[in-house]
């Protein structure tokens, strides 16, 4: 078995000779595959499969019988090497060194283990007597009284616990004792004084917190956390450039009844601060143009007024100018005209051309 220098198996070697038995004969002459073909089949870079077809040459598994046209070296396999049985032996007697290696990891193991559970398993330290040997339990777990009573363990450099009453000044017990059990009554809480003036709580400056906190009590459910922040980062700004709280409150108001993005609430808090009354503007501009105070008509007004008009004259006469109580048209009308003139002309012996006027 072809080994490295650190006697470890060499596969890279192996996969090089797979690669030329592939493209080898039966009895193992004429294999040349080029060097991109096998770095192609195996993997490996040009160098590292040089050095391997050294090392094959090197154990007699394969030897170099020419060059062909393409410049590829011919190589011939080496079929009659057998491996040795010795190698299967030394295969599993390195097996065997593993496994034993292994189970003697697990031993020391075990026995840390085990090693550790003893100790945990020993008798507890706070028996005095097993390990003192003294007949005293004065070092034996300290029990504490809250009782009252008189008692050595509990002393004044005891630590004292939330429980334990604390200890009242030795004096004229008679004079300063109040009656047991008596419930004291709470004293009246006075308002801060600082710099000897009354703070008082609703003076308090207003914040984002508390504008924030009020938007979310008009909330039906409460908003995801980054849409909270948001507000409150907007709501912060605002403050900062000095704007009435109240302002930002109307402002929010609208902005909820729109439902945009956190960030129109400035363009909200603008439209509520800048808000103008509404302008008081005359009746005729406010009716529109050409507005005629008598009649209450405007331009346009009084033009489809006029449609209007010339429109039903034409439903009454008909069309072509028919008139329903002559029951006459245009033509009819024309021609009564005609007939007229040619009777006058014939009673009167002129031609109808020089009777009429000029």
């Amino acid at each position: 078995m072809l080994l490295t220098d650190k006697g470890k198996p060499d596969t890279t070697a192996r996969y090089v000779l797979w690669a030329l038995a592939e493209h080898a004969h039966a009895d193992g002459s004429n294999s040349y595959p080029s060097l991109l073909t096998i770095e192609y089949r195996t993997g490996l870079n040009e160098t590292t499969i040089r050095r391997a077809l050294r090392r094959l040459e090197d154990g007699k598994l394969i030897t170099a019988d020419g060059v062909t046209e393409r410049g590829c070296t011919r190589w011939r396999l080496s079929m009659g090497i057998v491996r040795p049985e010795s190698d299967q032996q030394a295969l599993a007697e390195r097996e065997r060194e593993r496994r034993e290696q292994t189970a003697s990891r697990v031993r020391k193991h075990r026995a840390r283990a085990s090693g550790d559970s003893a100790v945990t398993d020993s008798k507890p330290v706070t028996e005095m007597d097993a390990v003192t040997g003294a007949e005293s339990v004065r070092n034996g777990p300290e029990v504490r009284y809250v009782t009252g009573a008189e008692s050595v363990r509990n002393g004044r450099s005891a630590p004292r616990t939330s429980s334990e009453p604390v200890p009242e000044p030795v004096g004229n017990s008679s004079s300063s004792a109040e009656p047991p059990n008596e419930p004291q009554q709470a004293e009246p809480e006075t308002p801060e004084v600082l710099d000897g003036e009354l703070v008082d709580e609703t003076d308090a400056p207003v914040t984002a917190q508390t504008i924030t906190g009020e938007w979310l009590e008009r909330c039906n459910k409460r908003p995801p956390s980054r849409v909270i922040g948001q507000v409150a980062k907007q709501i912060k700004t605002l403050l900062e450039e000095n704007i009435e709280p109240d302002d930002i409150r109307r402002g929010l108001a609208a902005w909820m009844a729109k439902g945009y993005a956190p960030g129109a609430i400035p363009t909200f808090v603008n439209e509520a601060m800048n808000a103008s009354p509404p302008a008081r503007t005359a009746p005729a501009a406010a009716a529109g143009v050409g507005y005629d105070p008598q009649t209450g008509m405007t331009v346009f007004d009084r033009a489809r007024a006029r449609i209007a008009a010339r429109t039903a004259a034409r439903q009454q006469t008909g069309p072509n100018g028919y008139d329903p109580s002559t029951g006459m048209d245009l033509f009819d009308r024309a021609m009564e005209r005609a007939k007229a003139r040619d009777a006058a002309n014939e009673d009167g012996g002129q031609p109808a051309s020089s009777q009429e006027p000029a």
